[in-house]
């Protein structure tokens, strides 16, 4: 039944090219159309609010067609949730669907649940729909998703290693019993389970319709063609860059007790234009650590090759062809690699997982400008925490849920600036953040403030993004909030002489005001009265600072994100007060003779 769409020679279409844009568009039409589906009928606010999820079509031989507006750390290695489904079992028939959220047999974490339907058409298995949900939680011992302290996986939360929880389009009520039993909000679990049923029941029923439209075999054969054109213009970008071994390493923070010296990442990119293609060499890293900051061998692979793409022309699509000039060469046993049953890898998709794809972002700019990108800002500090406890306004009821109060700075590269609502690298962007008149509807919560952290970005000839910080707090209530904040110690760094970016920190305001600055990595309570301030990190600048556009210094400083100090004592721009109050504008003669 299965049917294996091989690669023709360059050149070969196989159907008319204006078929294969209107074919084009409609696949990802449907992924845009599953995406809704989740994103309106979910409940959690990670997931309808924040946006922490993602659709995919791929063959039924697991191959890429489309992830249109996926999430960069679930891009390039959705096949790797799929592919065990057709080993293990021999009986998938139309109406089933899987889940899958065990980094063992191809997961990304524990937290996303991986949801697959095969999609028959005239009784032959063509394609499947994906929908991936980052949920709010999965019953692990601790209220959080994120566990950088949990050394194996019987310390994280319930793991699905590819189960069937609908048969002949009617759901396995047992499955969803034992997920709900084990949940600490079972009806927002389930409500967001049922979104994801309902995204793939609408993917398949879109495919049938559009494969009767066009017909079966035409259908099949722009997915051939389509193939063939990603291979071929990642290939021909591949060629632009210059030949050779390119190495970087950075390091994420010290975490006590299980990484007690940082954990350095080390990547090595081989650059064969000729051929057109690209290696990504990972093997010389250290071993797994005891704790959740192992990456699974699914968001190490796709964190690798989406550090490449980053750096390829955007009109490369990411389809199978495109993905195929890209290899991973990773090793078993490594905390950069495919980790070895049972350690923890609750953390794999932000942490270390940031910073391989940060590493695979900057390791081109050794390559030198217009190459690379500087280092961004990484998930999790308490902005970006799990809040959870007993609401004291609706009795009996408790919460949990991930919050994107603020979040870090995008590093620069050549000709832009950082971009501001980055986040980090596994989204870069993609995640929203929260509404806070939504969060303090939703939780027993208030926002006193946030904003941008003025002079946190890195400075360079291109920008990175400034951090952001804020304070939040309980009402009536202890509040716990789980967050891994790393970039306190190795805060984003500059390339080509761009500086780093702001540090991160996390601090408890006392009622009478007292501060206490509190763990990198932790899960504090905050009683009624104690306040969360939380500062994330700013993106990396690229370039030197004094080649600097004065017009764009003098653009920093009226947005308020740079003081008028350090526009003049580190890009060397003299400014004055412009026409309208609070407005600067560029002294030109000042500027010259700081540039002299």
């Amino acid at each position: 039944m299965n049917m294996p769409l091989t690669s023709a020679p360059e050149g070969d279409r196989r159907i008319d090219p204006f078929m294969i844009s209107v074919l084009k568009s409609r696949f990802e039409a449907i992924v845009r159309e599953m995406t809704l589906v989740v994103m309106r009928a979910s409940r959690s606010a990670v997931i309808k609010n924040a946006r922490d999820f993602s659709c995919a079509i791929l063959t039924y031989d697991h191959e890429l067609v489309t992830v249109e507006d996926a999430l960069p750390i679930h891009v390039m290695s959705m096949d790797m949730a799929t592919r065990p489904l057709t080993e293990l079992f021999d009986d998938i028939s139309e109406g089933d669907i899987f889940v899958n959220n065990c980094p063992y047999t191809g997961g990304t974490h524990h937290a996303d649940l991986i949801m697959a339907m095969p999609v028959f058409v005239e009784g032959v298995p063509l394609f499947w729909v994906v929908a991936l949900s980052h949920h709010a939680d999965t019953g692990a011992p601790a209220p959080s998703t994120y566990l950088p302290f949990a050394k194996n996986i019987f310390e994280e939360g319930m793991h699905f290693p590819c189960v069937r929880i609908a048969e002949n389009y009617e759901e396995k009520a047992d499955i969803l019993r034992i997920g709900s039993m084990r949940n600490r909000v079972p009806d927002l679990w389930l409500g967001d389970v049922r979104a994801q049923i309902g995204a793939c029941r609408t993917g398949e029923r879109r495919i049938r319709e559009l494969c009767g439209r066009y017909g079966r075999e035409t259908v099949l054969d722009f997915i051939k063609d389509w193939f063939d054109y990603g291979a071929r213009a990642a290939k021909a970008a591949i060629q632009k860059l210059p030949a050779g071994d390119y190495t970087y390493s950075l390091a994420h923070d010290p975490v006590p007790g299980v990484a007690d010296d940082g954990i350095p990442i080390n990547v090595t990119v081989r650059v064969d234009p000729e051929e057109g293609e690209i290696v990504v060499d990972v093997r010389d890293n250290i071993d797994c650590v005891p704790g959740g900051l192992n990456l699974s061998e699914n968001t190490c692979t796709g964190s690798c090759r989406i550090g490449v793409f980053n750096n390829l022309d955007e009109s490369v699509p990411h389809n199978e062809g495109a993905k195929s000039r890209v290899r991973v060469e990773m090793r078993e046993g490594s905390a950069i690699g495919k980790p070895k049953y049972p350690v923890g890898t609750s953390v794999a998709t932000t942490n270390v997982n940031d910073r391989l794809m940060i590493a695979g972002n900057a390791v081109f700019s050794e390559m030198g400008a217009p190459y690379g990108h500087a280092e961004s800002a990484f998930h999790l500090p308490a902005g970006v925490g799990v809040i959870s406890g007993d609401d004291p306004f609706k009795q009996g009821k408790s919460y949990i849920n991930q919050v994107f109060v603020g979040y870090g700075g995008g590093g620069a590269n050549s000709g832009h600036d950082g971009w501001l609502t980055y986040c980090g690298p596994a989204n870069a962007g993609l995640i929203q953040l929260d509404s806070v008149e939504v969060d303090e509807s939703m939780y027993p919560i208030l926002i006193e403030r946030r904003g941008v952290k003025t002079d946190s970005q890195g400075f360079g000839e291109y920008e990175g993004a400034p951090g952001m910080d804020g304070v939040f707090y309980p009402l009536d209530h202890t509040m716990t909030v789980a967050y891994a904040a790393d970039g306190k110690v190795n805060p984003p760094k500059g390339v080509l002489g761009g500086q780093p970016g702001g540090a991160s920190d996390t601090v408890r305001i006392e009622p009478d005001g007292a501060r206490v600055t509190l763990a990198e990595f932790s899960e504090e309570n905050f009683a009624a009265g104690q306040k969360c301030e939380f500062t994330s990190c700013g993106g990396g600048g690229y370039g030197a600072p004094e080649a600097r556009d004065p017009a764009r210094v003098a653009a920093s400083v009226n947005r308020g994100w740079l003081s008028l100090s350090l526009a003049r004592e580190v890009y060397k721009v003299a400014l004055r007060e412009a026409g309208e109050p609070g407005l600067y504008e560029v002294d030109a003669d000042g500027t010259a003779a700081l540039r002299a």
